[in-house]
């Protein structure tokens, strides 16, 4: 199959490939830029980041890949959700991804800087309210994926529904893409491009420790990855260690201290600080989210060949 470009407001993507906004750190400018070059979407995880540091990474990442598609991927869930969006904007970037949770406000923002606004979605529903409040796409993402998770069912589900509610904005698949063939499948349901995050995860340009990589390897059965529940009130799907284990069983202890990070938290754990603590290498007290096909993953490999694979896979897929 000839990959199709991919069309958001009036940036044109050239391989329809978004690479996923992962936080706390994992995505930051290297990645972001490496995907941009390769003529996918490079997103920054915005989540977590002060302004200044957003700032920094956006003008970075932009530097590596001055002509590439640079955006952020942010929470709703974050208390400063609505101030990176905005440090986003008056840096000039290109688009906005928003999930774990849902805002009307930041469609306002996006229409008077002109910047598209595209929420991640698990309904049609959803998607309908999105683009009546002027999304530029929507990103469909089901319960493979790694993260926060909006619903139970499979995204391979929940695209035809949300063709089906859309009338005139791209639809974007996401949720165990791993490989060619994952993207062929995804196109073949009438989505117009995928968002990828697990593959990326594993790779040479994205922030994470070496020794966090190294797990991503080390998940090769289905039950090395679990839900857990996350403090946002959402659940999350992560792999097994020591600390999603305790956050199963409910030994896990409650933080000693608040940082108000998050417009609501029920407290159980700090979300913020688990994440930051698997991104810098300490694996077994560190939240690990990944989506549950990272099974498929067996090597660290740079953006480049990544990209190279892919396109390879899914040249030979009629």
């Amino acid at each position: 199959m000839k990959l199709p470009e991919l069309r958001i407001g009036n940036l044109v993507a050239k391989v329809p490939i978004i690479q996923g906004g992962m936080a706390i750190r994992l995505s930051t400018a290297r990645l972001a830029a490496a995907v941009a070059n390769e003529g996918g979407i490079g997103l920054i995880a915005a989540s977590g980041m002060p302004f200044d540091e957003l700032r920094y990474e956006i003008k970075l990442a932009r530097k590596l890949s001055p002509t590439g598609i640079i955006g952020i991927n942010a929470m709703v869930a974050a208390s400063e959700f609505a101030g990176l969006v905005r440090t986003a904007i008056e840096e000039g970037i290109d688009l906005v991804v928003a999930g774990a949770g849902f805002s009307r406000d930041m469609f306002g923002m996006g229409k008077e800087s002109g910047t598209p606004i595209v929420p991640i979605v698990s309904s049609g529903k959803l998607a309908r309210i999105s683009e009546s409040l002027g999304a530029a796409a929507v990103i469909v993402e089901g319960s493979e994926a790694g993260g926060h998770l909006g619903t139970n069912r499979s995204s391979r589900e929940i695209v035809p529904e949300v063709l089906k509610a859309v009338k005139n904005i791209p639809v974007i698949g996401a949720g165990g893409v791993l490989d060619g063939k994952d993207i062929v499948e995804m196109l073949k349901l009438g989505a117009n491009g995928v968002q990828m995050g697990s593959r990326f995860a594993a790779s040479e340009e994205c922030n994470a420790s070496d020794e966090l990589k190294k797990m991503y390897l080390c998940a090769k059965a289905p039950e090395d990855v679990v839900l857990i529940e996350s403090p946002v009130g959402l659940p999350g799907q992560a792999i097994r260690n020591k600390f999603a284990a305790s956050i199963l069983d409910g030994t896990v202890p409650p933080p000693t201290e608040c940082d108000r990070c998050l417009k609501h938290c029920s407290h159980k754990f700090c979300l913020i600080k688990a994440l930051e603590r698997a991104q810098q290498g300490d694996v077994e007290t560190g939240l690990v989210f990944s989506g549950n096909n990272m099974r498929k993953v067996d090597e660290i490999l740079p953006v480049k060949e990544i990209f190279r694979r892919l396109l390879a896979e899914t040249s030979q897929i009629d």
